[in-house]
């Protein structure tokens, strides 16, 4: 064996022994000071939270048992109170040099804090301050903010909160949006818009003529205005008879001495009459006016003629009427369609169907009556 050995391997052993000391004393320096810089940025943000005092006191407490040292802490409550009296200063200089600007912010956070505790929703009432900044300035970005309820990404879904994986290209800018479009049919930006004044159109004349069917049979059953064929699905059958389409009826003075420009006998006279009216009139539409006003909406052109009563003089009203005319638009296009069920399977009119409905439901309804087709002229 080397003499030497055992000599050198013990000064080697207690290098490493010293290292390790070393080595574990700069490990705990540095958890105190990551200790101490956390606790210092929470003392600075939530100086006034009750939680995060109990939270310095208990880690007080074990900074005693692991044998910290004390002044850290200490220190770093020193450096947050230098920090607060620096941001007074700066809120006091603030406040100095712009006392109106300071007085409306802090009247601002009382009225908030007030609204947070009568249990106001705060971002309700922020939208609503955009919109109202929008309709003075007339920005278009601002103005989305109006009518949340119909438009928007926060608009009301087709199935409710149940509603998932809505088409990236439904995103709430037109009216009547509800983000159902499980078959693309609207993917195309060009054919969306064809649709949407289709729609539109066709919503429009289901609303007249909804309304249109149910006149003649209502005031012949309760207005005393007799008609050959008060059932509009027959209406049209009178124009091959000796009196016409009486549109007024046969009882109505004016009817009954100016059959000839009152009543239709002629049905080629009809259609061309039909064709100029309604074909002028969509021209004037399509074209914005006529003088061809550039800007106006094909869809909404509104204004004097469209619109003179100005139910939709403001944007935000424009916004709201649109939203109720097409839903009103798809009801009327639906009732359509029930009108024409409802000729096929009984022969009879609305408002009579209606009647026996009444008078007897459980016998006269769409369940007892579907797979008795007796339409008859």
């Amino acid at each position: 064996q080397d003499p030497q050995g055992p000599a050198t391997s013990e000064p080697h052993s207690k290098l490493l022994h010293l290292r390790q000391m070393r080595f574990s004393k700069n490990i705990v320096l540095a958890a105190a000071a990551n200790v101490a810089l956390v606790g210092a940025l929470a003392f600075v943000c939530f100086q006034h939270s009750s939680p995060l005092n109990s939270g310095l006191a208990r880690m007080n407490a074990q900074t005693h048992r692991a044998g910290l040292a004390k002044p850290s802490l200490q220190s770093m409550r020193l450096a947050a109170a230098r920090i607060q009296s620096r941001e007074t200063d700066l809120l006091r200089a603030a406040a100095h040099a712009q006392p109106e600007k300071t007085a409306a912010l802090l009247q601002v956070g009382r009225l908030t804090s007030q609204l947070i505790q009568r249990g106001e929703s705060i971002p309700q009432l922020a939208n609503e301050i955009v919109c109202q900044q929008g309709q003075k300035t007339g920005n278009p970005a601002l103005l989305q903010s109006c009518n949340v309820e119909w438009y928007g990404p926060n608009r009301a879904k087709w199935l409710g909160p149940f509603t998932s994986n809505v088409p990236t290209y439904l995103t709430g800018e037109f009216p009547g949006d509800y983000g159902w479009d499980h078959i693309g049919l609207s993917a195309d930006p060009t054919t969306f818009q064809r649709y949407r004044e289709t729609e539109l159109i066709h919503a429009r004349w289901a609303m007249a003529g909804a309304l249109g069917c149910l006149v003649p049979e209502l005031l012949s059953k309760y207005g005393g205005i007799k008609y050959q064929n008060p059932e509009w699905f027959k209406a049209g059958s009178d124009i091959f008879t000796a009196k016409g389409v009486q549109y007024l009826g046969s009882s109505v003075p004016l009817d009954s001495q100016f059959p000839s420009v009152v009543n239709a006998h002629n049905a080629v006279t009809l259609l061309l009459t039909q064709v100029i009216l309604m074909g002028g009139a969509e021209a004037y539409r399509v074209n914005g006016g006529p003088l061809g006003e550039k800007g106006s909406d094909p869809m909404y052109p509104g204004g004097d003629y469209f619109d003179p009563l100005g139910f939709a003089d403001t944007p935000e009203k424009a916004a709201e009427l649109k939203v109720k005319e097409i839903k009103n638009g798809r009801l009327a296009m639906v009732a359509m369609l029930g009108y024409y069920v409802q000729a096929i399977v009984t022969g009879k009119g609305p408002v009579e169907n209606w009647q026996e409905h009444i008078a007897n439901p459980a016998v006269n309804n769409g369940l007892t009556k579907a797979f008795a087709t007796r339409f008859s002229l």
